[in-house]
């Protein structure tokens, strides 16, 4: 799954800026407008629908056009910022299914809780849908009007006025079997619906009727009602898109009675059929929304204010006009449609012209070092890219120091999970050579060849790792084993497992994770007692390197009666380690943390580890959780709480 749809922040990010930009182009529209208040009210409309179109075009043309960079200041985050990037805590060997299961004392199950950003993302959504749901039961309910209609007396009327306004295809008068509005509606096939009791109106009456929704017809106002109500829906929550939408219906009503009023028609006679009109029939709300009815009530003040002043300006709105609203939206959608905020802030281009001034490439790297435990891992490549410049400047593309950085580099693409890592750390490998610092690099491509079932290549990978540092046979003998087991050859990771125990202090991580994994082994062949005592004594060495974690009292209070125990509200899953997928290793952490008042997790130790990296992505997971904290008698307190993170191969 690509970051853009795992990552809420992300998705956050993104709304962010069709937020900001709608509200700018809409701001635009309105000083637009303000300056055409001396024009005619088709100008005004042709500029809301002009903003409608622009807002609507902002999330295609975002994708398509390439994207238009700009420095955003930024300072670097403190590594306890949490992530929105949720990964997994559960991996299996064969597949990249996962899960986790946690828990608080007292039976108090922690759940997964969305962050602000879910739910505002989420609220955006839910308001979408429900202004979709609206806009449906519109159509379907004129749908139904005009399936229930007859022909009107006045169909041919109607289409003597539609030849005459230049209406090239035949649209059809409909008596509305209900007492309705006059109104223009269908995309396709407009039609324009008069209320049954029409046939008693004089011929005056009916001849303006038809001419005002022929006009919206004429003018294509109900393709950009439907234009405007969708960018409505869209950004519900905005004043100013209610605003644009109130606009766009004002001038659309105002635009039509200038056509009807250019024809010739007496502006108090068609005054008075409006008010008329306006007293005998409604038109509900929802089916505003798909058609153009002649005279809603919260509009007529204003539009006969307008009717009855000669001075206003009646023009049409021409191809012309057309053609540079159609610019104006190219010209302002394309620019603000391709503005992405820079991925690397302005704090951070001054450390780099500070670190390439120095040449020195750790005022980059350890700034980076803190931006990826924050999740930023998009600023913190930039600035190890930066940084191997700076190695490849002062030390050479061939040094071991370009190399360390490579490796640098290798490392933080292997935790975004990216397809490079081994590419990298295959030319780390290369430049570091056989130094101390190649352990890692040997390990990571060892590992790599187990995946890719080449269990001859790993064990060779490992066996370079014995032949560079004799301090890390026990290491070297251990993979070793992991491969032979992976090959199914169990006597020959019995033993390897075996020779790595030899080598090892047997109070050690590495030994115990070694204890683990030979009593997986035994465990497979049903060698039960033999793997009972490793694990034994594996949960003994844990348990002693749990208490050498031990701090001094912290203030919190363990639970007990009277106390409710705090809950989750934000949780990010740990990852779990290539390394430990490789060797099918799993198992449980137990974690003890001082949950404070500030709901934030503080003193955080693991009680009972896990080796191959899952107890440090047990901690740096758990240290990004939010809580609501434990209360006494409803007051917030500072309580001691266990967390057990397991990790399970499906």
């Amino acid at each position: 799954m690509s970051p853009l749809l795992s990552n809420e922040s992300t998705w956050t990010g993104v709304a962010a800026g069709f937020a900001w930009k709608s509200a700018v182009i809409w701001i635009i529209a309105w000083l637009t407008s303000i300056a055409l208040r001396k024009k005619s009210a088709a100008a005004r409309h042709l500029v809301w629908t002009a903003a409608a179109v622009a807002v609507l075009a902002l999330p295609l043309a975002a994708f398509l056009l390439p994207a238009l960079r700009w420095p955003r200041w930024a300072e670097l985050p403190a590594a306890a910022v949490p992530l929105f990037h949720v990964t997994s805590a559960i991996g299996s060997a064969l597949s990249e299914n996962r899960d986790q299961a946690v828990s608080l004392p007292n039976g108090h199950a922690l759940g997964t809780y969305p962050n602000w950003r879910v739910i505002a993302i989420l609220a955006w959504g839910c308001g979408t849908a429900l202004g979709i749901l609206q806009m449906l039961l519109a159509f379907f309910s004129l749908v139904r009007t005009r399936r229930a209609a007859r022909p009107s007396p006045d169909s041919e009327l109607g289409g003597n006025l539609a030849r005459e306004l230049g209406i090239r295809h035949k649209v059809d008068v409909l008596a509305a079997t209900a007492a309705t509005m006059p109104m223009a509606s269908g995309l396709i096939r407009p039609v324009v619906l008069l209320p049954a009791s029409s046939a008693a109106w004089s011929l005056d009456r009916r001849r303006v009727v038809l001419l005002h929704e022929l006009a919206h017809i004429r003018r294509g106002d109900i393709s950009a009602r439907v234009l405007a109500r969708c960018a409505l829906v869209l950004h519900w929550w905005n004043p100013l898109a209610w605003m644009a939408w109130r606009k766009s219906l004002e001038e659309s009503e105002r635009a039509a009675d200038d056509f009807v009023l250019s024809l010739g028609e007496r502006p108090s006679e068609y005054a008075a059929h409006l008010l008329d009109v306006a007293k005998i029939a409604r038109v509900s709300a929802g089916q505003a929304w798909a058609a153009v009815a002649m005279a809603r009530p919260a509009q007529l003040e204003k539009r006969i204010t307008a009717i009855l002043d000669s001075t206003l300006s009646r023009s049409r709105a021409g191809r012309a006009h057309g053609l540079l609203a159609a610019l104006a939206v190219v010209a302002i959608t394309a620019p603000f449609a391709a503005v992405r905020a820079q991925d690397s802030p302005a704090d951070l281009d001054v450390m780099f012209r500070l670190a390439s001034a120095q040449g020195n490439p750790e005022i980059l790297e350890k700034p980076a070092s803190i931006l990826e435990s924050a999740g930023q891992y998009g600023n913190a490549k930039k600035l190890l890219e930066d940084a191997l410049a700076i190695r490849a400047q002062v030390f050479g593309k061939q040094s071991v120091e370009y190399g360390m950085g490579l490796l640098r580099l290798a490392e933080l693409e292997e935790r975004r999970h990216a397809d490079d890592s081994v590419e990298l750390y295959t030319q780390a490998a290369q430049l570091i050579g056989s130094r101390t610092e190649a352990v890692p690099v040997l390990v990571y491509l060892g590992v790599n060849q187990i995946k890719q079932k080449n269990y001859a290549g790993a064990i060779d990978y490992f066996q370079q790792i014995q032949n560079l540092e004799p301090a890390e046979a026990g290491l070297s003998a251990m993979w070793m084993g992991v491969a032979r087991e992976r090959a199914e050859d169990p006597s020959g990771a019995e033993a390897l497992y075996r020779s790595a125990l030899a080598v090892e202090n047997g109070d050690t991580d590495q030994a115990a994770t070694t204890m683990e994994l030979l009593a997986n082994l035994l465990n497979s062949e049903n060698r039960t007692d033999e793997a009972k005592e490793l694990s034994g004594r594996a949960t003994s060495v844990r348990r002693a390197l749990g208490a050498e974690q031990a701090t001094s009292p912290s203030g919190s209070v363990r639970m007990g009666p009277g106390i409710l125990a705090p809950t989750v509200l934000y949780k990010v899953e740990p990852q779990y380690t290539d390394e430990a997928r490789a060797a099918k290793y799993q198992g449980t952490v137990l974690l003890t943390v001082d949950v404070e008042p500030d709901g934030v997790a503080h003193n955080i130790r693991a009680t009972r580890g896990l080796g191959l990296g899952l107890t440090q992505s047990a901690l740096d997971a758990v240290r990004q959780w939010r809580f609501h904290p434990a209360t006494r008698d409803g007051a917030p307190l500072a309580v001691q709480a266990s967390i057990e993170v397991n990790f399970r191969l499906l």
